[in-house]
């Protein structure tokens, strides 16, 4: 049986970006400057950004003060490990995401390392799950992506992972045509731009391989870098690999990442904050093996699914159920 595809996403965005990883993600030789955001792996060049004023970083600081060791400790460890940034309607708007974005570019720019950023704002997004609805109305949705994609490239350009779960739900939303164009339209403004761009692939356990790249395929897959898989979700990275590697060969090719912030033990039937799960192991780019380009921690594994299973809001910070991996993942 399939495990439901829905997945909740963060639904605030972090302020504070100055930190780094040390010792992170290995860097090669040639600058960032002549990179093609289609053609070369946008994580050979630039260690992970890692963002200091995350909600995880700042709950680490908040126990530290409050003289939990306990809380300090894990809080603080997994603050550490770079992971995306996500960017909503709600908490960036039009009119402030732009400024929000520069903001996290000339952050990343300080200390040569690059962000990676979700874009999270399709209109009736969350339609098969509810927990982070919201998104802008169509009228609107592109001229949002627009400015993103002005600021992701107004210093050296980040990463960007295109809507989670919109094309995998989109026959589940009122519509699903209308869904694709949009991705589509999103597709063209970041590839335009010159950002590299991932679209969400659902997982392992979702779409089949031939449906699935059907929908990227509408949405424009070959104008941008490739895919993502596994965001927010808990499968084990060798069945996303086995999963996308027949994705990119009906996608001539394109390359993915697959998020592994939440699946050190995989998934189970539930998806919405399931008891017993573990921290995946940390992002690492990968060279020479099929079309992977990277793993990361798309999701931060701090933040709650949604109101389900005693949470509390999507991209809320959840200190109980974060401690509560730690414990599973032997920290």
């Amino acid at each position: 049986m399939k495990l439901r595809g829905r997945r909740a996403r963060p639904m605030r965005a972090a302020l504070a970006l100055t930190g780094i990883l040390a010792g992170s993600l290995l860097v090669s030789g040639c600058g960032e400057d002549g990179l093609d955001p289609r053609t070369d792996n946008p994580f050979a060049e630039r260690a992970l950004l890692v963002d200091t004023g995350s909600r995880t970083a700042q709950a680490a600081a908040a126990a530290e003060q409050a003289g939990d060791t306990r809380g300090a400790e894990v809080f603080g460890r997994v603050a550490e490990v770079p992971q995306a940034i996500w960017l909503t309607p709600e908490r960036t708007p039009p009119g402030q995401v732009g400024e929000y974005v520069e903001g996290i570019v000339r952050a990343a720019d300080d200390v040569d390392r690059l962000p990676v950023l979700v874009v999270y704002g399709i209109p009736d997004r969350d339609c098969s799950g509810g927990y982070s609805a919201g998104g802008l109305d169509a009228s609107g949705y592109l001229a949002w992506v627009q400015e993103i994609a002005d600021a992701a490239t107004s210093g050296e350009p980040a990463v960007a992972v295109l809507e989670p779960d919109a094309l995998a739900s989109a026959q589940e939303c009122p519509d699903p045509t209308q869904r694709v164009e949009l991705v589509g339209g999103a597709v063209d403004v970041l590839a335009e731009a010159g950002v590299a761009t991932y679209l969400d692939g659902g997982h392992s356990h979702w779409l089949a391989p031939r449906d699935m790249a059907g929908l990227l395929t509408d949405a424009g897959v070959d104008r941008v870098r490739g895919f993502a898989t596994n965001v927010s979700n808990y499968q084990l990275d060798e069945d996303e690999v086995a999963y996308a590697e027949r994705l990119s060969g009906l996608l001539d090719g394109a390359h993915y990442v697959v998020d592994r912030s939440r699946n050190g033990v995989g998934a189970e039937e539930e998806w919405c904050n399931p008891d017993g799960r573990a921290f995946g192991l940390e992002p690492e780019v990968v060279a020479g093996e099929g079309a992977l380009d990277a793993y990361l921690w798309v999701k931060p594994p701090g933040e709650s699914d949604g109101t389900c299973n005693g949470g509390p809001p999507a991209g809320d910070f959840w200190a109980e159920h974060t401690l509560e991996m730690a414990v599973r993942s032997g920290w």
